[in-house]
């Protein structure tokens, strides 16, 4: 038997270990564009910031390769894959063939259509190379600017705040994180930054940027300009499958998988960024790009690829975010986006203590909650939404500083 998995992430390599624990003589061969060791992707902002170095991001040492008997091939991005003959070609032309193959290759940031987008110092934030070249750069920058109040574009300009840079964030939507938290806890967050020297601007695009070589200047939709040093994109992602033959794998954002993590081509598995798979709190397809589903999803994977079969329970959409001295952790359906006719909102804010709660029920099941300050009931809150269990208490009651949220998973 032979594997091949696409993709260093936690995924792929919480995959790859697992097939080689329950099977120590297939031949593995992992795939990744990257060189680097594989590494803890959320903590590279934390490396832009300066609170971690880069030796601290593996998440493995230099012998993990050698200790699962890997194959690494590592600087090469997968540009082909023929499901026919259980094929896969990357960009340098070599071919690797497969009985069972594993696409957890992640995702790709999005691309801005603006004139001048090739000068220097015009980023992404997606990689540790990426951020190594931004932070190569930081001597030189008193002013950046930031596309995008989503959690790339967030995370980028807390970490440049926090190094003392001067930063304007251009959001299209009224607040930050408008995909993961609902207007009031947007803008008591956006506060909070501002309150950090963060310019905000709303309801404008960049056109261009301007540079003699190296970007100073960017144009914006509104007719008025912004001078920076460096300019992060931080646009989203999206499922990096554009290798992938759409008329044999089916793919909606991501690559669709069934419970077992296989796609509609047999002896073919997805996990971590690239996957789409049930939502437990919206009850439909939704790629949740985060590193615990990864970790889960690349283990299911991993199982089912070695013979055992086991079945995944579903995703949710959750974040941990601390925002200078403010904690805000979400879980579920709380933007707008999210919300629908079904659902029923609560929620309580003591200005005095700069604490918000809210909650979303979808007839009597906990769908969604975002919390600023005093987040110590998120986990399980967390939990009695992945439960599906109806809540047999009055929905404020879940609000109230003391209720022990717990029993309500005891009965």
């Amino acid at each position: 038997m032979k594997h091949v998995i696409i993709g260093n992430g936690v995924a792929g390599l919480t995959a790859a270990e697992t097939i080689r624990r329950m099977d120590p003589d297939s031949e593995l061969t992992l795939i990744s564009d990257e060189t680097f060791l594989p590494y803890c992707r959320p903590m590279i902002s934390h490396l832009l910031e300066g609170a971690v170095p880069a030796e601290k991001l593996p998440i493995r040492g230099k012998n993990v390769y050698a200790q699962n008997r890997i194959e690494p091939v590592l600087g090469a991005r997968a540009t082909t894959l023929d499901v026919d003959r259980r094929v896969v070609t990357t960009a340098d032309g070599k071919t690797h063939a497969y009985d069972r193959l594993l696409l957890a290759c992640g995702a790709d940031p999005r691309q801005i259509d603006a004139q001048g987008r090739d000068l220097e110092n015009i980023f992404f934030m997606r990689t540790v190379q990426q951020v190594r070249q931004m932070l190569a750069v930081l001597p030189e920058v008193g002013h950046a600017l930031v596309l995008g109040g989503g959690l790339v574009g967030f995370k980028a300009a807390y970490s440049l705040l926090r190094r003392g840079i001067a930063v304007t964030m251009l959001i299209r939507s009224g607040y930050p994180l408008s995909m993961q938290v609902d207007e009031t806890a947007g803008r008591m967050i956006q506060a909070v930054l501002q309150a950090n020297g963060l310019t905000v601007r709303t309801g404008a695009s960049v056109e261009a940027f301007e540079g003699n070589g190296r970007v100073r200047m960017a144009h914006l939709s509104d007719g008025t300009r912004v001078s920076c040093d460096m300019a992060v994109i931080g646009k989203g992602v999206f499922p990096a499958h554009g290798f992938v033959p759409a008329d044999r794998i089916h793919t909606d954002a991501g690559i669709l998988v069934d419970d077992n993590m296989q796609t509609s081509v047999s002896g073919v598995y997805a996990a971590g960024d690239i996957a789409e798979h049930m939502d437990i709190a919206r009850q439909r397809s939704w790629v949740n790009a985060i590193w615990p589903e990864a970790v889960s999803q690349g283990r299911v994977a991993g199982m089912n690829m070695a013979g055992e079969i086991v079945s995944y329970r579903g995703s949710l959409s959750r974040n941990v975010i601390r925002v200078f001295d403010t904690d805000v952790m979400t879980a579920g359906r709380v933007s707008p986006r999210d919300i629908d006719e079904t659902c029923r909102q609560f929620s309580a804010r003591d200005l005095r203590r700069n604490i918000y709660r809210k909650l979303v029920f979808s007839d009597n099941i906990l769908v969604g909650f975002a919390m600023i300050n005093d987040i110590e009931q998120g986990g399980a809150l967390t939990a009695l939404i992945q439960s599906r269990r109806p809540v047999e208490v009055e929905p404020e009651r879940l609000m109230e500083p003391g209720f022990n949220i717990g029993r309500l998973m005891a009965r």
